[in-house]
């Protein structure tokens, strides 16, 4: 199959979205087909090498999410790329710009179209006008639009796809989470001293309590939370270091946090680091942890845990199939709850050792091997029933003017 994949965002771009279709792209490859990638503009891209495989068209960046671009202009080029490349099937993972532009192709060429839903958006409204412009039920009915004729759309969880039925989606539903690839993640003994060397690096000491936490720095992920518990953990004397990965519109106000709380000496800002260097800063500690709840399914967590990480995440709806409490992971209620949780855990070493073995387990039935067989499956079925559809058209169109003919 020659597959057209259509999104606002990725690589160099560092995000679940671009890490979910690189993901698929992977495997759909190795499985022998075909992936074009179309997407917006970066300046940090290596276009030599993106050349004949990913197209970028013109874009502006966008407000409700900053590291996104709308596309402007490029549909007669896309048009001409579907045509050259033989495009099969458009798969989109974007509602903006991008996402409009697959969706138009696969009904302009007749292609089985299918979409993937990455965000929930109703936790980014306050990036525009404050939340007072767009509304949940407009996020709502612009789903619903995008979604309709949709030949399957594709929820990473339960919880998105509870959130798409509330949107009235009527197009078919599946759930099929984004799997990774867990061997890249696992420690070796290259890894290993990667990260030791890291941690020298980083002033980090055998006998401090390291937490790390990988993600985008933005208001909505509540890394506020992580700062209050390792303010907490230095007023009861038992200092934590909290090393967080990733960049965002909410830097700022986080560094002067630290300067409010004192906690500069045991906060550092790493910044954005190269998706082939992610899992050295996993492995820079035992416990990953996120205070976020607008996670659509959260693949730092099952990084974390396929590097041996054990997860300290906020209870939500979209991990509660993955993380169970004191089993593959630990759960907390409140803010409030998680400086004492994380104080509990780093003295309950065996327990916790206990869970990490659990959880390495789990992560391995999220492989992406996994993942790709069973998109490779929904594509089939799609493509299969379109080759059918316009088989049955041409035939009717056939038999009709033979009956003109004929009269």
């Amino acid at each position: 199959m020659n597959i057209g994949i259509f999104t606002d965002t990725y690589f160099p771009q560092i995000s679940g979205v671009a890490t979910s279709i690189a993901t698929l792209d992977r495997e759909l490859t190795a499985r022998g087909h075909n992936v074009f990638i179309f997407t917006s503009e970066d300046k940090q891209a290596q276009v030599e090498i993106e050349s004949g495989k990913i197209f970028r068209f013109p874009s502006l960046s966008t407000t409700i999410i900053p590291e996104r671009h709308l596309a402007y202009r490029g549909m007669r080029r896309a048009s001409k790329l579907i045509k050259l490349y033989d495009i099969d099937l458009i798969h989109t993972h974007t509602e903006f710009t991008m996402g409009y532009l697959g969706k138009y192709m696969a009904y302009k060429h007749k292609l089985p179209f299918l979409h993937t839903y990455h965000t929930m958006y109703e936790d980014y409204l306050h990036y525009v006008a404050q939340g007072k412009l767009l509304t949940p039920k407009m996020v709502g009915w612009m789903t619903k639009w995008f979604c309709h004729k949709a030949d399957r759309v594709i929820a990473p969880t339960v919880k998105v796809k509870r959130t798409l039925h509330r949107y009235n989606v009527q197009s078919p539903i599946g759930v099929i989470p984004t799997g990774i690839n867990v061997n890249r993640f696992k420690r070796t003994a290259e890894s290993m001293f990667q990260a030791a060397i890291l941690r020298k690096k980083l002033n980090i000491l055998p006998e401090d309590r390291v937490i790390v936490s990988v993600g985008r720095l933005a208001e909505e992920k509540n890394i506020d939370a992580l700062i209050h518990a390792v303010h907490h953990s230095k007023k009861g004397n038992t200092p934590i270091k909290l090393i967080l990965v990733g960049e965002g519109p909410h830097k700022a106000s986080l560094k002067k946090l630290t300067k409010t709380l004192a906690v500069e000496d045991n906060v550092q800002f790493i910044g954005a680091v190269c998706w082939e260097d992610v899992h050295i800063y996993y492995q820079l500690c035992d416990l990953f942890v996120s205070a976020s709840t607008t996670e659509a399914q959260g693949l730092t967590y099952f990084e974390a845990m396929a590097a041996g990480c054990v997860v300290v995440a906020k209870a939500d709806p979209s991990i509660q199939h993955a993380i169970v409490h004191k089993e593959t992971g630990y759960i907390f209620e409140k803010d409030d709850d998680l400086a004492p949780l994380l104080d509990t855990i780093f003295q309950q070493k065996q327990e916790q050792v206990a869970v990490q073995v659990k959880s390495s387990q789990f992560v391995e039935s999220l492989s992406a091997e996994v993942f790709g067989k069973k998109i490779e499956a929904i594509y089939r079925t799609h493509l299969l029933a379109n080759t059918l559809e316009q088989s049955t058209h041409k035939k009717a169109i056939s038999a009709l003017y033979r009956m003109r003919r004929s009269s």
